[in-house]
């Protein structure tokens, strides 16, 4: 009985904390849009210059430390040796954080010259004050993992994304109405990211009075907390935050790539701003891709030792990630310009964001395959994928934006994602031909997603032809497009039985899918 219900508290844990992040990420994503609507291309660039680094400590806050925590914590036996270890770990990662802190505030110039823009400074100085709250969100955080309440995690996640967004937005309104500098606005608005953590660490109150108001003892050394936290909590961190390394690595690289181009230094962060306008809609295809995937990452975990039911799992978790990327990816694409239009005003680089957003089906199967992965404690492959991956868009960034402009940023991004993808599928850990399975999914996911972007893309020339290429007449064409999208490919997925009523069962409706499903015959 106790097994049983400790099983369904892991299993409630793991919906609440997806359900949390999806959410989350959400207000992550579309944040953007409003910002650079109303800070204007050069506004954007100055806050995504810096963003790389906020992301990497909310990536430590968020996910890697707590993970690494909450595993740490249940490993103990009493609740008073989970709280001794807990308030170790603490103090580690307090100092952690202020050296994080001061390695910021003392080389912020030399950053921000490395970035191409000194002005950067103020930003970077801006961004370090979150890295103080670092050791609170991320204690409190895989304390609570570690003892199964979820609810005081998930909540702290929706609240800190909440609260970030709330003050980006109100300082970004202000600003643009009392002619702020990007870089006054920019380093405002990154002290969102310290409310928003403040606000967050609330819901932790309770945990740190017991850690500051009793004498705690335990045998573990600083020293193995330290080595574990530079093997295992570092790694946990890395494996979450690929995208966001490419991005530093932008940052470093595209704005000083393009002046060697040719361009200016103004016309340079404009371009870098325009770029960057991916970035919303990359992350929204990777939550819509890997959410509905991850719900199958606690049952997983349990089948490692049971093959075939560790393989018929994971096979779900990669034909549903891929299949609904894809979908996303595709339908992305053909109203591109059209999204462009609508979201930011124009519809500047649509060639340059259409590479880049390939990156979403890639990154969706790394994704999923290092978590399949991680579930059975295999990391050398990831490790050697990111690693690699990391390398060659360096590279490939310096090598092609002076060649092909910044459309070789995009083309370095995809370049790197293969290679990490194709490192993590060869992993002699897992047999990838069995997961993918010999159903001709990939074929028939092929066909109908071609078919689909076909469709859609020609039904937007119509609509642009009999409508018009407006702001609201893009709205009104978009939201025609992406309905007809959507139920076409949904209608195209039964008709080639991509999916099996078990599969389905994770799509979001899935009840109400395979009821429909039944009462059509759609499986005879």
């Amino acid at each position: 009985m106790e097994k049983n219900n400790y099983k369904d508290n892991v299993m409630k844990g793991a919906y609440t904390l997806t359900i949390a992040a999806f959410i989350a990420k959400i207000l992550s994503a579309m944040y953007r849009v409003p910002l650079e609507n109303m800070v204007g291309n050069l506004g954007f660039y100055a806050y995504q210059q810096i963003y790389p680094i906020y992301a990497i400590g909310m990536t430590f806050a968020l996910s890697g430390f707590p993970m690494f925590i909450s595993k740490i914590v249940s490993e103990q036996q009493t609740s008073a040796q989970k709280l001794a270890i807990t308030k170790k770990i603490f103090r580690v990662l307090f100092v952690f954080s202020i050296i994080c802190f001061s390695l910021l505030n003392l080389f912020s110039g030399k950053i921000a010259i490395l970035m191409g823009d000194a002005n950067l400074k103020i930003i970077i100085n801006s961004v370090s004050w979150m890295f103080l709250l670092m050791p609170f969100l991320s204690v409190g955080r895989g304390y609570n993992q570690g003892i199964l309440k979820m609810t005081p995690t998930a909540l702290s996640q929706v609240y800190e994304q909440f609260f970030r967004v709330l003050v980006i937005i109100v300082v970004a309104w202000y600003a643009s109405n009392n002619a702020w500098s990007i870089y006054k606005m920019g380093s405002w608005a990154m002290l969102g990211s310290t409310v928003g953590g403040l606000v967050a660490s609330m819901c932790f109150i309770k945990l740190y009075k017991l850690l500051f108001s009793k004498k705690m003892s335990i045998t573990i050394s600083y020293k193995k907390i330290i080595k574990r936290l530079l093997t295992e909590g570092l790694m946990l961190c890395l494996f979450s935050s690929l995208m966001i390394l490419f991005q530093l690595i932008d940052s470093f690289t595209v704005k000083k790539c393009l002046v060697n181009y040719g361009l200016s230094s103004l016309n340079a962060s404009n371009m870098k701003g325009i770029y960057d306008r991916a970035q919303p809609l990359i992350q929204l295809g990777l939550v819509i891709g890997i959410s509905f995937a991850s719900t199958l990452l606690p049952n997983l975990a349990k089948t490692k030792k049971n093959e075939d039911t560790f393989i018929e799992i994971a096979s779900k978790m990669v034909r549903i990630g891929l299949g609904i990327s894809t979908a996303a990816m595709i339908g992305l694409i053909a109203i591109l310009p059209e999204v462009n239009k609508l979201l930011f005003g124009d519809s500047d680089l649509c060639g340059t964001i259409a590479v880049y957003l390939l990156s979403i089906i890639l990154m969706t199967i790394f994704s999923i395959y290092s978590s399949i992965l991680q579930s059975i404690n295999e990391y050398k492959s990831i490790m050697w994928g990111i690693f690699l991956a990391l390398i060659v868009k360096y590279c490939f960034n310096i090598y092609l934006i002076d060649k092909l402009g910044i459309v070789g940023a995009s083309v370095a991004t995809i370049i790197a994602l293969i290679i990490a993808v194709g490192i993590t599928i060869k992993s002699k850990s897992i047999n990838s031909k069995k997961i993918i399975g010999n159903d001709k999914f990939l074929l028939k996911l092929t066909v109908i997603s071609c078919i689909m972007g076909l469709v859609v893309k020609l039904l937007a020339i119509l609509c642009k032809n009999l409508i018009g290429f407006s702001r609201f007449d893009v709205a009104i064409s978009t939201v025609i497009c992406i309905a007809v999208g959507i139920l076409l490919f949904g209608l195209m997925c039964i008709k080639v039985r991509l999916y099996t009523y078990e599969e389905y069962a994770n799509f979001p409706a899935g009840d109400k899918i395979i009821k429909l499903l039944e009462k059509n015959e759609g499986f005879k």
